[in-house]
């Protein structure tokens, strides 16, 4: 059997972020599912333990040997918040009507800045 696949944190399931936190995610019938944003990869890597030991997957699956029961598990960490495809694609849209929002007040800073008579004739 080959070797579990772990990423550069040294967990399976757990992806180092740029800004230096560590995400949990574990696979569900072709689905991720985000289990959170974690200080430290240990933290990360018990979260995934623990939703491991929900789906019933194999003691092959952990990353940490000190989550030795179910029980263990749920006194860990709390079921997650699923995160899903469609859950992802609502946060794109928000961060891009966001961005169109940001846009929009630089432009109409500018436009005071450039001309202020337009401001002055407007009141």
């Amino acid at each position: 059997m080959p070797p579990r696949r772990r990423g550069v944190s040294g967990y399976r399931g757990v992806r180092v972020r740029p800004s230096g936190t560590y995400s949990a995610e574990i696979r569900l019938g072709g689905v991720r599912l985000g289990l959170g944003t974690f200080d430290t990869a240990q933290d990360a890597a018990r979260a995934y333990d623990a939703a491991a030991w929900r789906l019933r997957r194999s003691r092959w699956d952990m990353s940490l040997t000190d989550v030795a029961t179910r029980e263990r598990a749920q006194e860990l960490a709390p079921p997650p918040r699923l995160i899903t495809d469609e859950d992802r694609r609502e946060n794109w849209r928000r961060e891009c009507r966001l961005s169109l929002a940001e846009m929009d007040e630089e432009a109409m800073a500018l436009w005071r800045q450039r001309f202020p008579q337009d401001i002055i004739n407007e009141e």
